[in-house]
């Protein structure tokens, strides 16, 4: 089992890699010029080249990728002649790195990694990422909850009833569910219970987790705001884990040792409940880490939709600005995420299958 865990790590960082290259050299070949869109359209020349050397958007494509990549890994190289590079030891913004080697002209340090500043505020982009990815694991959190209450309940509900008239209308509204596209439930939810129903919900159509009170009261914690982002976010995976928890459920409750245990005369819920629901999560696991992987990443539209402030609103406000390091971190940070996810998933794998354990 830790071979294959460690095997996981490695082919994460090969992913991460590749993400990383991918985003890179594609912002990098579409048009537009971060410094001109920084001063505006009435800059003059020698103002901009200022900007984008400050920047560093005067070095080769190469050369500029190579040095994202040192910014990027936790052991990094860095030149005694270069300033630029020091700001890695300024107490007021980062913690100073753990210098491993330093010789006439070259500097071994470990540190954290960095993610670059924003073209549009300076401020740094892991500061930035760190203020509202919480924001967006609380909706992600809450709406794969939901998601994985109901649709299990509802699918094993199926499978006990099947061919009944709640298993039909549940497989028909799961089917619906799984073909819309989220920012068209979105539009939708938002319409229908912020506008339509506002006299008997109260919800508004955007709105974040905190907001400024009118009264003077400060920070308000608004919990109301989650509850249409997060059901918008949780219809599909709701509808794919009613299906999925309705066919493993069948599946199992045919194998011999369910027949076994209901000739011992075994009370069914028990059944249910002891062997057989136990013996059907590894595909619904699968489909909980999963979709709550995507969820992180498939929020832009959700968040930028009801006013939610967290990664996807950031995201989509940055690709607006040409804001690369701002996108590329972003980035950067879904696919950790999905990197972390499958390694945890495979650790519940183990815990809930002995012969995952014997690979």
């Amino acid at each position: 089992m830790a071979s294959r865990i460690v095997g996981k790590f490695f082919y994460g960082l090969l992913v991460l890699w590749g993400v990383v290259t991918l985003v890179f050299f594609l912002f990098n070949v579409l048009p537009g010029d971060p410094a001109r869109m920084m001063l505006g359209q009435r800059a003059d020349m020698q103002t901009v080249e200022m900007i984008r050397k400050e920047l560093g958007l005067d070095r080769k494509m190469g050369l500029q990728y190579a040095r994202y990549l040192n910014d990027l890994s936790p052991l990094s190289v860095h030149n005694h002649t270069d300033p630029e590079h020091y700001f890695y030891f300024d107490q007021q913004r980062y913690p100073r790195a753990t210098e491993l080697f330093s010789g006439s002209q070259r500097l071994l340090v470990v540190k954290p990694p960095y993610l670059g500043m924003s073209y549009q505020n300076r401020r740094t982009v892991t500061g930035m990422i760190g203020d509202v990815l919480p924001t967006t694991f609380l909706l992600a959190l809450t709406s794969m909850v939901f998601a994985f209450l109901i649709g299990l309940f509802t699918g094993v509900l199926c499978a006990v009833w099947k061919d009944s008239i709640f298993d039909r209308v549940a497989l028909v509204v799961s089917t619906i569910g799984v073909s819309l596209p989220s920012f068209f439930t979105a539009i939708l939810f938002g319409w229908f219970f912020a506008f339509v129903l506002a006299d008997v919900t109260h919800l508004n159509l955007t709105g974040n987790i905190y907001e400024i009170d009118d009264l003077g009261n400060g920070r308000v914690l608004q919990l109301k705001n989650l509850i249409l982002p997060a059901l918008t976010l949780g219809i599909r995976p709701l509808s794919i884990i009613i299906q999925l928890s309705r066919n493993a459920m069948l599946d199992v409750l045919g194998q011999d040792y369910i027949r076994t245990a209901r000739a011992k005369g075994l009370r069914f819920s028990r059944i249910i409940l002891r062997h057989a629901m136990r013996n059907s999560m590894n595909p619904i696991v699968t489909a909980v880490s999963g979709w709550f992987a995507s969820l992180m990443a498939g929020v832009v539209f959700v968040e930028y939709i009801f006013g939610w402030k967290g990664l996807g609103y950031l995201i989509v406000n940055a690709l607006n600005q040409y804001d690369m390091p701002v996108v590329l971190g972003a980035v950067i940070t879904i696919a950790c995420i999905f990197v972390v996810v499958n390694i945890l998933v495979d650790i519940t794998y183990a815990l809930l299958d002995p012969r995952v354990r014997q690979l």
